[in-house]
């Protein structure tokens, strides 16, 4: 059973081996703005974990805490058991910002050379550009490559140290469908072997497929965690896709209706039981086609609880 974060005043406790990353009781400020609010937030070894919200949530500030770019206003962070901005911590990480600046001028390879020798133990050069699937472009410059292969090689930059904790925002933004797939075997692969990873996406179903675990942040503060099929839980119901002559207004009037929305020539039913629906649309129009009931998915129970929480109206607790 999942539940949203009680918000507690901080405790100074001792950082737990058994935790990759960690914020303590952390709250974040710019000037009036409230960036983050009294957030407890692990990350354990060797799992990956979604860290989803709404634009302005709060998942990049929580991101460059963890990296050491920001600093907390209040409460403590904690990574791989010392404080990110020390260089030996620095040296355990690997990073991909969703806004970042190379030179246009290298090659693909010289960049991943030259970020390797940042690393004391780093991945050979084939080995990443295997992993990112460069090898066949390693000798292009980087300003005469696609968006998708520029997103690629910056995910290369952040596994070529073979970093114990790899930090992932919005990573997948630019590939298409077989790119991103591709991305995602290789994540799998990486948590295979026992790293950890922490994603912050806008794919659902990217959250859906890789994370062991999602925590779902809205105005600063969490609001609910859990496995990808406990987040999906906490919202009821199923969907109903079909055709149908039946207008949306009459649509929205059927007893157990609790939404409708067009899709084209499709009409898409969010609904608390999927059959005494059905039984009063075939009722109403013999010659409704095309139906397709599913259960609810991540995408429904995020929007549902970004869009329904006010900071104050979630039950309190955590798993």
């Amino acid at each position: 059973m999942i539940a949203t974060l009680q918000v507690q005043e901080p405790t100074d406790k001792p950082p737990d081996s058994s935790e990759v990353a960690h914020l303590q009781g952390v709250s974040k400020h710019f000037g009036e703005v409230r960036a983050l609010h009294n957030v407890d937030f692990s990350v354990r070894p060797g799992e990956l974990v979604a860290l989803l919200g709404p634009n302005g949530a709060g998942k990049t500030t929580a991101v460059k805490l963890f990296l050491g770019l920001a600093r907390p206003t209040a409460g403590k962070v904690r990574i791989l058991g010392g404080n990110p901005v020390q260089s030996e911590v620095r040296m355990r990480i690997g990073a991909m910002m969703q806004v970042a600046k190379v030179p246009e001028t290298l090659r693909v390879r010289e960049h991943i050379d030259l970020f390797s020798s940042y690393y004391s133990k780093p991945l050979l050069l084939e080995e990443t550009l295997i992993i990112a699937g460069l090898l066949e472009i390693k000798d292009r410059i980087f300003g005469e490559l696609s968006g998708g292969q520029k997103q690629r090689l910056l995910f290369a930059l952040a596994v070529c140290g073979d970093p114990d904790l790899l930090i992932l925002d919005e990573p997948t933004v630019g590939l298409d469908v077989e790119a991103r797939r591709l991305l995602w075997e290789q994540i799998r692969k990486l948590v295979s072997r026992g790293k950890t990873v922490l994603l912050t996406t806008h794919y659902l179903e990217e959250a859906d497929s890789l994370a062991d675990r999602v925590v779902v942040i809205n105005h600063g503060e969490i609001i609910a965690e859990g496995t990808p099929a406990e987040i999906k839980s906490k919202i009821t119901g199923r969907r109903i896709r079909c055709l149908t002559r039946l207008d949306i207004s009459t649509l929205r009037s059927l007893p157990g209706v609790l939404d409708v929305q067009k899709d084209r020539d499709q009409f898409e039913i969010r609904v608390t039981e999927a059959e005494p629906v059905l039984r009063e649309l075939l009722r109403r129009d013999s010659a409704v086609s095309g139906i397709e009931v599913t259960s609810a998915g991540l995408e429904e129970a995020f929007l549902a609880l970004t869009q329904n929480n006010n900071g104050d109206s979630m039950p309190s607790g955590r798993n």
